[in-house]
């Protein structure tokens, strides 16, 4: 896990920032590790909270990590997040994972499949 590792290093140096915590995130949610990918995506919209990037990784882990409800909250703050900078793209890509969501929850949370 070289990239990884890499990055683990300058966790709590003076490069510990959101942009680090992002890219640990996509490291560990690659690495098929969400509960992990939470712990830094988190991190990462706590030192930006307007990272509309970081709020849509942060969706897409909690989803893998089971955690619906939060990961929904997440969608929904990035979207207004993403909004207000006029991050179009991101915002409609997050309304459309929020959808799914909220569809899964309407149906119980039964996957079909």
């Amino acid at each position: 896990m070289g990239a990884l590792d890499n990055l683990l290093k300058l966790v709590g140096t003076p490069r510990d920032n959101a942009l680090l915590r992002y890219s640990l995130g996509n490291e560990f949610l690659k690495a098929g590790d969400p509960a992990h990918a939470v712990l830094h995506l988190r991190a990462a919209v706590e030192r930006d909270p307007n990272y509309s990037a970081a709020w849509k990784a942060l969706g897409k882990a909690l989803t893998a990590a089971g955690q619906a409800a939060e990961a929904l909250a997440a969608y929904r703050r990035g979207i207004a997040v993403a909004e207000a900078r006029g991050d179009i793209q991101a915002a409609k890509e997050m309304k459309v994972f929020a959808r799914r969501l909220e569809r899964q929850a309407g149906a119980g949370g039964n996957d079909p499949r």
